[in-house]
């Protein structure tokens, strides 16, 4: 089997990623997939090995997307925590917005996964988790944020907010991503901001 990245093989890397965040992996068969691209089930095997092998692909898509869009809002951020917070929020929803499919599966079915693919994503998935932390750490450094912050519930409080937003965001809804994002940390500063003296 080719790793290689036809045209193909994105056309059904994409179908696979629809499926999956719309039905869930385990309901989603090589049938359906099939169908979906006017194909033939025995078909597939020729751009791959295993159906997992798409769900992989889905979960690494969807942690790339969401860290680049990480690195590229504090690409130059002002030195200001709440700033930082505030673009971290910003990237974080426009991912959810830009790659719904992708960001559901990367938050959700990678626990299909079997190893050592699971170990994969879990290192993605705490790779991400660890730059959010780091964001709440620097502004309790800085004395931008409580000095007695719970640095990982903070953390734990941002990926609730933002993950959770897969589960109901439209993009034809009242709010752009950058509204909902703003809400949130309207909300989540309130609650790590250090007080004024």
């Amino acid at each position: 089997m080719s790793t290689q990245r036809t045209p193909r093989r994105i056309e059904l890397e994409a179908v696979a990623r629809r499926l999956f965040a719309a039905r869930g992996y385990h309901a989603t068969s090589m049938e359906d997939l099939a169908q979906a691209l006017g194909m033939r089930r025995g078909s597939l095997y020729t751009h791959i090995s295993a159906k997992e092998e798409l769900l992989l692909a889905t979960v690494e898509r969807g942690a790339d997307a969401f860290q680049s869009a990480l690195a590229e809002a504090l690409e130059g951020a002002p030195p200001s925590a709440p700033t930082r917070l505030s673009r971290a929020l910003r990237a974080h929803l426009g991912v959810v917005a830009a790659e719904p499919d992708a960001a559901a599966c990367f938050l959700w079915e990678w626990r299909h996964l079997g190893e050592p693919d699971r170990s994969r994503a879990i290192e993605l998935r705490d790779g991400y988790e660890r730059r959010v932390r780091e964001l709440f750490a620097v502004g309790v450094a800085e004395g931008a944020f409580r000095a007695d912050l719970d640095v990982t519930f903070a953390s734990m409080s941002f990926l609730s907010m933002g993950n959770w937003a897969a589960t109901w965001y439209r993009p034809d809804g009242p709010l752009s991503p950058d509204e909902v994002a703003d809400r949130f940390y309207s909300v989540l500063l309130a609650g790590v901001a250090a007080s004024s003296p």
